[in-house]
């Protein structure tokens, strides 16, 4: 049984952190770390947490200088052999997620599965439109960000700190670091994750679209990465042509 360390981050969220507590600590996988670092809320949510303190392995709870900051705050701190970031308002997709992941085959580098994207209400709105490709690498993410940071666990020896340079897609960067490092990367053919619709990379949207062109560059080249954007282009024009279609 691999351990597993899970970190959440959260900031004034106290309507929904008590969901993503909950889906941590009912896990069947019992060898589980749990870190939850708070940026010094002040709405109650701290008070949440504290209901649940003495099943949590370490909560820190300071002002942070952003979410990528409160990251490598959890992953400094972790234990485990592999690492999941599960932020305030996510969900791990149910109590044997965990258990089935790892038991998919055993000793990979890197497991990915699917993801259910959920409004702001928890009303289900079905998989995320990127589905998660059934083979991936570290070149996976030319045509977009294809998995999600919620639905992804890394072995911790080939993670490295995020660079804080990005604000917003920092997670793309870190993934595609470990994704180049890993010999053994493993779709577990399952949903893994739920995500909450409307992250800081949502509300940031077009910085975050900047920053995400930059780091595709970075590692795909700049020639490659504009062709790249034509086809992530199309693929969107398709994409919302077939759903007004199918609501029509």
């Amino acid at each position: 049984m691999p351990a597993l360390t899970v970190i959440t981050i959260v900031y004034n969220n106290v309507r929904d952190i008590e969901r993503t507590i909950k889906s941590v600590l009912n896990q069947t996988h019992k060898n589980l770390e749990y870190i939850i670092i708070d940026g010094k809320s002040t709405d109650g949510t701290m008070a949440v947490i504290d209901k649940y303190r003495t099943q949590i392995s370490k909560v820190v709870s300071e002002p942070d200088k952003g979410i990528y900051d409160a990251m490598n705050k959890g992953l400094a701190m972790a234990k485990g052999d592999y690492i999941l970031f599960m932020n305030s308002g996510d969900e791990i997709y149910d109590e044997h997620t965990v258990e089935e992941v790892f038991a998919s085959t055993p000793g990979a580098d890197i497991y990915y599965g699917e993801t259910e994207m959920y409004n702001d209400n928890w009303e289900s709105l079905g998989r995320r439109r990127h589905e998660a490709p059934e083979q991936f690498d570290w070149t996976s993410f030319k045509y977009g960000m294809n998995i999600s940071h919620q639905a992804i666990y890394i072995k911790k020896s080939i993670t490295e700190p995020y660079d804080l340079k990005y604000k917003y897609s920092a997670d793309i960067d870190w993934i595609i670091k470990a994704a180049k490092k890993s010999s053994s990367i493993v779709n577990v053919h399952r949903y893994v994750a739920k995500y909450l619709v409307g992250g800081m990379s949502k509300k940031k949207h077009r910085e975050s679209l900047k920053e995400r062109f930059k780091i595709f560059t970075k590692y795909y080249g700049l020639i490659p990465n504009i062709l790249n954007h034509i086809i992530i282009a199309g693929n969107l024009v398709f994409y919302f042509a077939k759903h007004r279609r199918t609501n029509d």
